[in-house]
């Protein structure tokens, strides 16, 4: 499952010793989710350290450490917290590079839980993608399989910008196995893959095309990759389906290229639709690739 290449952290920690995890839970409890289980027994309270309950410190932190050589990945419980951290990373992570004419850098991982569909409630269960892709100098990322997770959690962390690592938590623990106690997401099967040992990474900016068809394109991300693979599958659509992957940078190139062949697109996503990802995506496809379009760009979200 996802979570099992998560704990890639532990090759990179052995790789290089500027990278270190923090957070709430990160170290005896093993995270919230299970995502750095085994680590704080083989690198101690140093290098896997537990925080206050306290995001604007865990933000903060996360930004000194990265000015100062190191390679940090700050995890926020859930994503609904990130509001919390935001002034350190919306005021100053994104923009110090800028502030110092680029004699300094801020090499920092926010990884966090996002999404709905576990029963968590109002404060355990948004979508704040929305948010970030709007500033500038944050690159915002979120993988849909478990070798994505790994290949792009380590190009975030060897990114010398600060990267804002979304975890769809309907992802972490794999196919719905019959437990009444765990969600079951009956019109998508979470995803199961290979996940290779050693390094390798997934660029920063390049979508995938993960299925390919004729019939329209489909853009999504996250844990809607699978829930479009299992609709068109159901309604016997012939589909493009691409994975952006990564918010921002936006791989626009592999988006113009299927709208140009299937002249159909729609754009899904379970964040709210209002000045949203998608909102920025059926933008850019009408610029690029408007005269190829047989029909207007529909969003579902």
């Amino acid at each position: 499952s996802a979570i099992e290449a998560h704990v890639l952290a532990r090759e990179e920690m052995q790789r290089d010793r500027s990278v270190f995890i923090m957070g709430e839970d990160v170290g005896l409890y093993g995270g919230a989710y299970g995502a750095t289980r085994g680590l704080f027994d083989e690198f101690g309270a140093e290098r896997v350290r537990d925080t206050p309950i306290s995001e604007a410190t865990i933000g903060g932190a996360a930004v000194g450490a990265a000015m100062s050589g190191m390679r940090p990945i700050a995890e926020i419980m859930f994503m609904d917290f990130t509001t919390l951290a935001s002034e350190q990373l919306v005021n100053q992570a994104a923009k110090l590079r800028f502030m110092f004419g680029g004699k300094a850098t801020v090499p920092m991982v926010l990884r966090t839980p996002s999404g709905s569909g576990t029963g968590a409630a109002e404060h355990h269960s948004q979508s704040l993608e929305n948010w970030f892709v709007h500033i500038p100098g944050l690159k915002v990322v979120q993988p849909s399989t478990p070798y994505d997770a790994k290949g792009l959690l380590i190009s975030a962390i060897e990114s010398d910008d600060p990267v804002v690592f979304f975890e769809p938590k309907r992802i972490y623990n794999g196919p719905f196995d019959g437990d009444p106690h765990k969600p079951a997401v009956s019109w998508a099967s979470h995803p199961k893959g290979e996940v290779p040992d050693g390094h390798y990474t997934v660029p920063l900016g390049k979508a995938e095309l993960v299925e390919e068809g004729s019939d329209l394109t489909i853009v999504t991300y996250g844990t809607i990759v699978h829930v479009a693979q299992a609709a068109a599958k159901k309604a016997g659509v012939n589909a493009d389906i691409i994975d952006v992957r990564t918010l921002v940078p936006l791989d626009v190139s592999t988006l113009k290229q299927s709208v140009e062949k299937t002249g159909r697109c729609v754009v899904v996503q379970e964040a709210p639709r209002s000045f949203s990802p998608s909102s920025e995506i059926v933008a850019t496809i009408n610029d690029k690739a408007l005269m190829y379009l047989e029909a207007p760009v529909r969003r579902i979200a």
